[in-house]
This record gives C-alpha cells, sequence and structure tokens, in this order.
C-alpha cells in the first residue's frame, strides 16, 4: 500500500511538554521538564507562514501529551483557517476513550491521528507506561475513532526487548480497523549513550518478529514504515525502511540531546548504497558490537 501521506507535505510543531505517562522508552522523558513547547506567537508566525506559501498540506501537533492542552481543539481550528488541509495530533489517545472528547477534536478538524501502541497485551503495554489500564483506554480510543468517517488513524510502536515479540500479534490486534491506514514501528533509540540495556535488544533477535509483522500489515492494506533498523538486515521487507520525517519545528536545545544518539554509525557506511539506513547508534555498539560479519553494504542504486 502506498503512503497516505508525503512526511514533506506536513510540518511538525512542539506545543505541549507534559504527559501523564512514563514511557519507558520515551526520548523526552527526562528533558521534557526543560524543552519550552512553541509560544502562540511561534504557532502563528507558522499558520500565517503557511497561509502564504501554501507550503503544506497538513500540521502536525505534537510534544508530549498534545491532549492535556485545554485549548487543543481551537488550535486545530486555527490551522484549518490557516489553510492547512489535514491537522494531525501525535498523542497515546487515553484521553480520546471518552467518546465526547473525540466528537470535539473531529468538529474541531482534527482528521488524523497518530497513535502510540506500545505492546500487544495490557500487561506489556502497562509495564512499559507504567500507567494500569492506559492499554485499555488507548485501545476504546481507537474504537471511538474508528467510527467517524475521513479520519485516518495511523500507529506507532517501538521495538525493544520489552516489545519486540508482541509485534505481529499488535497488527492483529488493530487489523480489524477500518481508518487505520499506516502502521509504524520505530526501534528504540536512546537519547544517551549507554541506553537502557532493559531496552536494548539484538536487531537479530528483532528482525523475524518485525518482518512478520510488516507482511501482515500489509496483508490487511495498511502502509507501513520502519525507523532505525538496519537497511540489509530487512531482506525482502526493505522497502519498509523509510527514516524520512516532516519538517520538526521543536526547541533547539533538543538536538543537543538529540544528536548524542550517535546515528549513522556502520562499518560499511562509506560504501553503502543506501540512502535511507541511519546504520548503529552509539548505545547499541556498546552493547553488540559492529557485526561486521553479519551486516553487508546495499548497492549503490538502493
Amino acid at each position: 500500500m502506498e503512503s497516505p501521506c508525503q512526511h514533506s507535505d506536513y510540518v511538525e510543531m512542539t506545543v505541549h511538554f507534559r504527559c501523564n505517562l512514563k514511557c519507558r522508552h520515551c526520548m523526552i522523558l527526562d528533558s521534557m521538564h526543560w524543552l519550552k513547547p512553541a509560544d502562540d506567537s511561534e504557532l502563528s508566525a507558522l499558520l500565517e507562514e503557511n497561509r502564504q506559501s501554501k507550503q503544506w498540506q497538513g500540521l502536525i501537533l505534537t510534544g508530549a501529551e498534545v491532549t492535556l492542552r485545554k485549548d487543543l481543539p481551537q488550535l486545530a481550528e486555527r490551522a484549518r483557517a490557516a489553510g492547512f488541509q489535514h491537522v494531525r495530533i501525535q498523542t497515546h489517545a487515553m484521553r480520546l476513550a471518552d467518546m465526547a472528547y473525540c466528537e470535539t477534536l473531529v468538529a474541531s478538524g482534527i482528521d488524523e491521528y497518530f497513535v502510540s501502541v506500545t505492546a500487544d497485551t495490557a500487561a506489556r503495554h502497562d509495564l512499559i507506561t507504567e500507567v494500569p489500564g492506559s492499554f485499555d483506554k488507548t485501545l476504546q480510543a481507537l474504537r471511538n475513532l474508528d467510527t467517524f468517517p475521513g479520519v485516518r488513524l495511523m500507529t506507532n510502536t517501538v521495538v525493544t526487548r520489552l516489545s519486540y515479540q508482541g509485534l505481529p500479534e499488535v497488527v492483529e490486534l488493530l487489523k480489524d480497523l477500518r481508518n487505520l491506514v499506516q502502521m509504524d514501528f520505530w526501534n528504540y533509540w536512546p537519547m544517551e549513550e549507554e541506553g537502557n540495556p532493559e531496552l536494548l535488544v539484538s536487531h537479530f533477535d528483532v528482525r523475524p518478529y518485525l518482518k512478520q509483522a510488516i507482511l501482515l500489515a500489509r496483508k490487511y492494506g495498511r502502509h507501513v514504515e520502519v525507523k532505525n533498523f538496519p537497511h540489509c538486515l530487512m531482506g525482502e521487507t526493505s522497502s519498509a525502511l523509510k527514516n524520512d520525517q516532516p519538517e520538526l519545528r521543536i526547541d533547539p536545545k533538543f538536538w543537543d540531546e538529540f544528536n548524542r544518539n550517535g546515528f549513522e554509525q556502520c562499518a560499511y557506511r562509506d560504501i553503502c548504497g543506501s540512502t535511507q539506513c541511519l546504520g548503529l547508534n552509539t548505545a547499541y555498539v556498546n552493547h553488540f558490537g559492529w557485526h561486521e560479519d553479519r551486516l553487508s553494504p546495499m548497492p549503490r542504486s538502493a
């Protein structure tokens, strides 16, 4: 299935940095207390920029959990008035277990929902989020949103030692959602050089489960995108690797932390032809090594 939306057609703005979950894999768990969300003048400037240029079709409102902003519907209404054809939120969606709140957001113009589903069972999901009952609320939210014509659902599952074995089951769990157009699988990106040993897992352990999940999702008509996994290990599912992202407007201090990850390290970096592979990050190399004997450069045409 082709992508329902191109990343270059969207711009992403962080408008909130608080969350009521404590997901163990969260990239900003230890930094959201000092990261500054965009203020109203920055948002207004972006809206005016697009009103004038028509550069983007969609606006993504993100930054920890945006549904905690009381004025989220008003932000969406402003974006629509500025000419954005789509407004998307990135969310764990627990608040959308309330159908009345779903109706409010959809009526405000939010037509795309990028929802975090951390695992395939309540036990695994709630262990990762550290909030009992979060799995049930997220699933109910997806069911609620699935009742609205014109709404597009996308899900993301972060691949860690705690979640990787359940990736195919996540796909099966959500197979009946009619509005689900895309499923993402983002391999764990630690924001520090050592990472969390509880979360780090070998790519070779992940690979069979990830491939099965990709093939199942495609069988059910979903577009699939995989982030931060070696291109050369994906075999017949390699077209799912897509590390492109929309333009992100975020506190510049974020990048100092983000770059500690150490992307694009690989023994074959100088000769590999992949334009999508991010190689191995520092934490992964520190725990599992370089895998020179198991990785291989992609052809220049890849």
